[in-house]
């Protein structure tokens, strides 16, 4: 959920999940009474521990995490998004969209365009709608099925707002300025461009997130450290509000929020720049020739691949550190080909680049054509898409208000 959300990202394995289930004291996490004159603490919180990252923290397994579930339980529920910040690319779409195409049919799913996290950064406004409305089609393009999944538009849902300003009142400044993703794109940004939005925006994920007592969420390599916030303040909140402290205001007690667990595909979570083998594939960089957008023409599709960064070797192979490109590219090919990696490492093996070049062409544009036929004949009907969209946030609203009343309820508010 790029800048994805939820758009908008320490590797675990799967047995070490337990890392982020902190030990208790009276039933609550010890480092979440820091603040509250109970207890000093000396050490960082864990979900900032380590190496950085940026969308929605995450297990390294050699395979998806899987719910399995019959018929007669409750599917478990994961949520996700994009950006609408320009073109949807191949990255967005092997780390993350067509995951999801999986995901809905063994759990209860919600994928949104995270439009409010698109504007931390300078955009233009006349194109804000546009891209909105672009990323629906795409998602629904690619697979994303109405009867498994809501689809809907997060400026929608009010509900992410408010609980965002609420959940701001918990969250330590600390927490946010250690943010690795704020750190570098207010950087590049310069200190008179950068809104506080781009400071906070890790709270208003943690929002996306909580509002819909999420069991899972996808995220990419670079989305680990905002989900660990996530994690965290989901603790925080639910140490400072819930319980019997929530119950004595009339609630129910017990736990605001679920914690939700991350949860990574085996590959294709971290597609790299045609252009640079060590930088993630990315709508921010400069340069288009950097990525593939699914919507692309054959013919730029072929010049990109044509143009694309390699090295003077000749044979494929993967994993050589000194040749992040040819990782990257038989990566992709093994992606959208739906072969094994042993499969695409004996095929490719003594092909030189000019041949391999051809082969990943014509899979790339072989895979995303039907994508491109359905994506124009959704931008045809724009009563569907809006219907779709409406149904999408009317559902996604009854989930979120209800966690949001109570928020309101447990931090004491007067309710109308």
């Amino acid at each position: 959920m790029g800048r994805s959300i939820l758009s908008h990202f320490l590797t675990l394995s799967h047995s070490s999940c337990s890392r982020f289930t902190p030990s208790l004291c009276c039933g609550f996490p010890m480092k979440h009474m820091k603040g509250t004159g109970l207890v000093r603490r000396s050490r960082r919180p864990i979900g900032l521990r380590g190496t950085g990252f940026r969308f929605f923290c995450s297990v390294s397994a050699s395979k998806p995490l899987v719910q399995e579930s019959s018929p007669s339980s409750v599917k478990k529920r994961v949520v996700s998004g994009v950006q609408p910040t320009g073109s949807i690319h191949l990255g967005n779409y092997l780390g993350a969209i067509n995951n999801w195409i999986s995901l809905q049919d063994t759990y209860d799913t919600l994928f949104f365009i995270v439009d409010l996290h698109a504007i931390t950064l300078p955009y233009e406004t006349q194109q804000l709608s546009r891209a909105t409305r672009d990323t629906a089609a795409i998602y629904l393009a690619c697979g994303v099925d109405t009867s498994k999944a809501s689809v809907f538009v997060q400026s929608h849902v009010r509900a992410h707002s408010e609980l965002m300003w609420l959940l701001s009142s918990a969250t330590p400044i600390s927490w946010l300025n250690k943010m690795i993703q704020f750190k570098e794109k207010s950087r590049k940004a310069g200190d008179e461009n950068v809104a506080v939005a781009l400071l906070t925006y890790p709270v208003l994920m943690a929002s996306d997130i909580l509002l819909y007592q999420s069991d899972f969420v996808p995220v990419g390599e670079d989305q680990k450290q905002h989900l660990e916030l996530t994690r965290e303040l989901a603790e925080r909140v639910n140490y400072l509000y819930g319980g019997r402290k929530w119950k004595k205001l009339g609630g129910r007690g017990g736990a605001i929020f679920k914690v939700p667990e991350p949860l990574i595909p085996p590959v294709g979570a971290r597609v790299m720049s045609l252009t640079d083998g060590l930088s993630k594939m990315s709508k921010s960089a400069p340069s288009d020739q950097s990525r593939i957008n699914l919507l692309d023409s054959k013919d730029v599709i072929a010049n990109k691949i044509k143009r694309c960064k390699t090295d003077s070797l000749n044979g494929m192979e993967f994993d050589n550190p000194e040749r992040p490109e040819c990782n990257n590219l038989l990566s992709i090919y093994q992606l959208i080909s739906g072969k094994t990696k042993e499969e695409v490492a004996q095929e490719c093996q003594n092909m030189n680049w000019g041949t391999f070049k051809v082969l990943l062409t014509d899979s790339l544009i072989d895979h995303l054509h039907p994508i491109q036929v359905r994506y124009e004949e959704i931008m045809s009907d724009s009563a569907y898409l809006d219907r779709v969209l409406a149904e999408g946030s009317t559902r996604a609203a009854d989930i979120a208000d209800a966690t949001l009343n109570n928020v309101y309820q447990a931090m004491g508010f007067l309710r109308r």
